[in-house]
């Protein structure tokens, strides 16, 4: 049963005459229950048109009553025809539909739908879900459900907005009243037809809350003809834009029609639209997985190594990076896409990040294979170490995307440890030195230093030295140990950068003091949770 009811039936005529689809009549008549959406198509126009019938032979009936001599009318049922005599039914009821003197023949299922572009038509059935599962099936992902998700061409909000206007009119008549919000919208409708097709086929539930979406995105070559006139009454809401190849986009659409009048609409739009001559395209089938988060702790022993590429004027400058040697293995194994590497700060390509390391974390977009065990991580961690004596890595996890903000928060209030290895122009006794011990809470100013003032803002940043402590290597050299807040640039603390930074080692200790070696000691973050190797 179609769950229409008698009150449908003028405007369900109306719109089937007019080359409307049948599950569009059944969404502009506010059918919610899921079951009719589903039944194959044929069967649907079969049983809409008997719909319709069974109100005019109703009629003749009683017009035949009043002719003595005319024989009863004869009313023929779908399953009292032979398989596939449905269309001889159809021209049955297309010649009783006739004798209303108001209608022509009803649409077929060769006609393209006018509302909905044959949407809910040609890309609803198995056929088409076969080919969207194919693609699913070469594109390689792990997954254990799925979410769908359409892209419909912006025209399609015009001709439903049409459609809308001329049935509202219509019911109005009858003293019924049909808000937009009334009609089953076509992603719902397209919902309840694929979806247990879709499962059937790929074995697994449909979930919307699934990291593995398959998407389809659909094109119109009529889109721009429908919308141009949107564009003359409503300006305001088109605006090219360098990302978008027409101004037509589905919600700057939705906001012209939410702004215009409806009487300049009718008298700009035909209502009902006609069929068009062609049906939407499919653009692409995509398939994507939600991102997966590897976090760990790396540490760097070399002094030639940057943390990521280091490429200046199309020229690269160093073999490898700390980034390259801990992705390489991540992106074999994962299969993605790409990737997005952030860290807990950086260290210069000549500084040494040693104790517990540094921590980082890697955004693995549209991985393919997703399904791993704590032992397959920690096996991606041994790979990563056995690769190179430049680094390491620890505390390898998987982590979700929320989690990695914590590695972001506190950024300023975290503190650093280092060990620098300082000369000094004057001679210096151990004496010399003890004084820096004593110093608690030294407060910085620290203009932009002149190394990176190529890609960050020059500004003055206010830092703190928290504590310090010496160590004496002869007349020349000491190493200086380092508690700082997060931030500081350590290099530009100990020879002043020109005057840039105010105190420095240099001004502390009335000489001239440059850094030879720098390590970080600790990176003061309790994040990613430590694990028990």
């Amino acid at each position: 049963m179609l769950a229409l009811k008698e009150k449908d039936k003028v405007v369900a005529q109306m719109l089937l005459t007019s080359g409307t689809c049948a599950r569009c009549i059944l969404r502009f008549c506010g059918v919610t229950l899921q079951s009719p959406y589903g039944l194959p198509y044929k069967d649907l126009i079969c049983e809409l048109r008997e719909f319709l019938a069974l109100d005019i032979d109703e009629e003749l009936r009683l017009e035949n009553d009043t002719e003595a001599d005319g024989p009863p009318n004869k009313k023929i049922r779908c399953e009292d025809t032979e398989e596939g005599s449905c269309d001889q039914r159809g021209g049955n009821a297309a010649n009783l539909l006739q004798l209303d003197g108001n209608v022509s023949p009803p649409n077929d299922h060769s006609r393209t739908c006018n509302v909905c572009l044959g949407i809910l038509q040609e890309f609803s059935d198995a056929d088409f879900v076969k080919r969207v599962c194919l693609k699913v099936g070469s594109a390689g992902h792990e997954y254990k459900s799925f979410v769908f998700s359409v892209s419909l061409p912006p025209q399609l909000s015009v001709r439903e907005h049409a459609a809308w206007l001329l049935v509202k009119q219509e019911m109005g008549k009858q003293g019924l009243s049909l808000q937009k919000e009334d009609i089953i919208q076509i992603k719902e409708a397209y919902k309840w037809i694929t979806h247990p097709m879709f499962a059937d086929a790929l074995g697994v539930q449909v979930d919307p809350k699934s990291e593995f979406e398959v998407s389809v995105v659909y094109a119109h070559p009529e889109t721009d003809g429908d919308c141009h006139f949107l564009a003359t009454k409503c300006p305001d809401c088109f605006k090219a834009t360098k990302n978008k190849l027409s101004v037509f986009t589905r919600m700057a659409v939705v906001k012209a029609l939410e702004k215009i009048k409806e009487e300049d609409f009718l008298k700009q739009f035909p209502c009902l639209p006609s069929s068009p001559e062609t049906r939407c395209d499919v653009l692409e089938i995509q398939c994507s997985h939600a991102a997966i988060f590897v976090a760990g702790r790396y540490n760097k022993y070399s002094r030639n190594l940057p943390q990521t590429p280091w490429i200046i004027d199309g020229e690269r400058k160093m073999d490898s990076s700390v980034e390259e040697l801990i992705l390489e293995p991540l992106m074999a194994v994962f299969k993605a896409d790409s990737f997005n590497f952030s860290s807990s700060g950086r260290e210069d390509v000549d500084v040494r990040t040693l104790g517990k390391g540094r921590p980082f974390a890697v955004e693995l977009v549209n991985p393919r294979k997703v399904k791993f065990t704590t032992k397959d991580i920690k096996e991606i961690q041994q790979e990563i170490n056995h690769s190179s004596d430049k680094i390491k890595v620890r505390d390898l996890q998987v982590v979700t995307r929320d989690a990695v903000g914590h590695m972001k928060e506190g950024e300023e209030e975290k503190t650093k440890c280092y060990s620098a290895l300082i000369w000094t122009e004057k001679f210096i006794q151990r004496e010399d030195i003890a004084f820096l011990d004593d110093m608690k809470e030294l407060k910085l100013d620290q203009k932009t230093p002149l190394r990176v003032l190529h890609r960050r803002p020059l500004a003055v940043r206010v830092r703190i030295i928290h504590t310090m402590r010496t160590e004496y290597v002869d007349e020349h050299h000491f190493r200086l140990y380092l508690k700082t807040q997060a931030g500081t640039y350590i290099k530009e603390f100990v020879h002043g950068d020109f005057g840039r930074t105010q105190p420095n080692i240099g001004s502390l200790m009335k000489t001239t003091a440059d850094i030879l070696q720098l390590d970080v000691e600790s990176v003061d973050v309790d994040w990613p949770p430590p694990l028990n190797d």
